[in-house]
C-alpha cells in the first residue's frame, strides 16, 4: 500500500497540484512548496524535473512505485506513444474509474470503497483497486452497500464537483453504476501531467 502518512495539503503543495477538493483552497492561497524555503528560487536539474512529473502522476492515482513501473512496462508494449498509453493504462484502474464516475469524492475514498468490498464488476465483487476495467464492463456498488452514507451522497450527486463526466464512461448515479464504453483518449483524461517527461524518467 502507498504511504499516506504525509498530509494531503502539504503533499499537494509540494507537487504543485491539488490532490483533494479540500486541498484546492489551500493550494490557491499558498501556491508554493511547503516549508520556510518554499518560496525561494530553486535550481531544477533535468532529472529533478522528470522525477517530479513522475511523482505527480503517481500521486494523482495514489499508486506505489512498483505499480507505476509495471504500468510503464505494459505501456511500452502498447501501440502509439508510450506516455499516452501509460496514462490510459492508469485510468483503466478500477479505483480511478470509481472516482471519475462520481461515486467517490477522492482517489483515496475510491480506493477504500474497492478495498472494503463495496464494488462489483459484471456482478462479481472486486476488492483490488488495481483491477483493470475493460470496455463494456459494468461497475456498480453492491446491493448490500447502497444504504451506506457515502453512497447515498454519491447517488444525489454530492461528489460530482465539476459536473462533467468523461466521455468514455456511461454513468447512472441513481443506480450507483457505470460502464466503460471504450478505452479513454489521453486528452479526455483529467490528469495534470506531461507524460513525455515520465517516459524520459523511466528511459534514462
Amino acid at each position: 500500500m502507498p504511504n499516506q502518512s504525509r498530509p494531503k495539503v502539504k503533499k499537494s503543495r509540494a507537487l504543485g497540484i491539488a490532490l483533494t477538493p479540500k486541498a484546492v483552497k489551500y493550494f490557491e492561497a499558498r501556491p508554493y512548496p511547503p516549508g520556510e524555503h518554499g518560496r525561494g528560487r530553486k535550481q531544477n536539474s533535468d532529472y529533478k524535473v522528470r522525477l517530479l512529473e513522475k511523482q505527480r502522476l503517481r500521486a494523482q492515482y495514489d499508486i506505489s512505485e512498483r505499480q507505476m513501473a509495471r504500468a510503464y512496462d505494459r505501456a511500452k508494449k502498447a501501440e502509439g506513444k508510450t506516455g499516452e498509453a501509460l496514462v490510459v493504462e492508469l485510468e483503466r484502474r478500477l479505483d480511478a474509474l470509481v472516482l471519475r464516475s462520481g461515486i467517490a469524492r477522492t482517489i483515496y475514498q475510491a480506493r477504500q470503497m474497492v478495498v472494503h468490498g463495496h464494488i462489483e464488476v459484471n456482478g462479481g465483487k472486486v476488492d483490488k483497486p488495481s483491477f483493470r476495467v475493460r470496455p463494456d464492463d459494468i461497475v456498480q456498488v453492491r446491493e448490500r452497500s447502497r444504504t451506506k452514507v457515502p453512497f447515498q451522497v454519491a447517488r444525489e450527486g454530492g461528489y460530482d464537483t465539476d459536473g462533467e463526466t468523461p466521455r468514455y464512461l456511461q454513468v447512472n448515479l441513481k443506480a450507483l453504476a457505470f460502464r466503460l464504453d471504450r478505452d479513454p483518449n489521453r486528452k479526455e483524461i483529467p490528469v495534470i501531467c506531461d507524460e513525455q517527461l515520465v517516459v524520459e524518467y523511466y528511459a534514462r
